[in-house]
């Protein structure tokens, strides 16, 4: 059996999560593609995939063989791009993931037109506030905003996101100002309430020192324009990025406070996998999003909203 279909079958496999999948997406029988696997599995004399009637999970063998297999894989696809007719063609399918809110505003809309450029080439986009596995869960490259925790990854920094304390003037004319940010304590805060984010709580520069204040309120939600709207409304107050309220703020819909105590901006970075070969259709999403933000930036570096 070809050594070659079988590496494309396993890497088809353990990404899509079933033989069922894998053999769908072929155009054969889920059969002929468990018989590919055990013959790749017993010519390497190691277990590759853990099969259970409910789910495939890869053995510790399996995550390392798969990394060289997709890097293998990607090589002979760019191979043969720079030999074919009319030079280099990117192709394949891209999957792709990024923070709902971020990303239905500022990586959805780009991607009509990369694919445009792109005629051979296939994107999922995957809207979520979940940290993704990229390796895991077989994706190519995530966008993420904030503090980058997995050194594993390779990370490109795209532009500076700036976060701030807003409220509606109608808010602060019954509540009042909050003059620091430990005056939040007694006021009604909009957090973003899912697992994993702003653990610590809301981020300011206190006498030059980073400080976490842990805020509460009687409303929180796993969405920020939820949260945004509320703050619209004049429910509490919300710490948001500017990206998201930069609009609010211009037509005064919303207000900044504690603009003296804004902590330094974090990043927006795209995150890939480290190899040592990119495939050709990364190496291109990635140049387009450097291109993209490097015209949304300001002459600070910061995401003009």
């Amino acid at each position: 059996m070809d050594k070659l279909k079988q590496m494309e079958t396993f890497a088809a496999v353990a990404t899509k999560g079933s033989l069922t999948a894998a053999a769908q997406a072929e155009g054969v029988a889920p059969a002929i593609i468990g018989r590919r696997i055990d013959a790749l599995e017993a010519r390497l004399g190691v277990k590759l995939l853990l099969r259970t009637t409910r789910r495939i999970s890869l053995t510790e063998e399996g995550s390392a063989f798969l990394e060289d297999c997709q890097r293998l894989l990607a090589d002979l696809q760019n191979a043969e791009a720079s030999v074919s007719a009319g030079g280099v063609k990117a192709s394949g399918h891209l999957r792709i993931t990024a923070p709902a809110g971020f990303g239905r505003r500022h990586i959805a809309p780009l991607i009509p037109d990369f694919l445009d450029q792109h005629p051979e080439v296939t994107l999922s986009l995957d809207l979520t506030d979940r940290l993704v596995d990229l390796v895991n869960e077989g994706y190519d490259c995530a966008v993420r905003v904030g503090d980058l925790a997995d050194s594993s990854l390779v990370s490109l920094r795209l532009a500076d996101n700036q976060r701030v304390c807003v409220a509606a003037p109608s808010y602060l004319q019954r509540y009042g100002t909050p003059a620091t940010p430990y005056d939040l304590a007694r006021h009604n805060c909009l957090a973003y309430s899912s697992v994993g984010s702003q653990p610590r709580g809301w981020v300011f520069r206190i006498d030059g020192d980073i400080t976490h204040i842990r805020v509460g309120g009687r409303m929180d939600c796993t969405d920020g324009a939820v949260l945004h709207q509320w703050c619209l409304e004049g429910r509490g107050i919300a710490w948001r990025s500017l990206w998201e309220v930069g609009s609010s703020l211009r037509d005064g819909r919303l207000v900044a406070i504690l603009q003296d105590y804004a902590a330094p901006p974090n990043g927006i970075f795209a995150v890939f996998t480290q190899r040592k070969h990119l495939p050709l259709r990364l190496r291109l999403w990635l140049d387009y999003l450097k291109a993209h933000f490097s015209r949304c930036r300001d002459d600070m570096g910061m995401l003009v909203p």
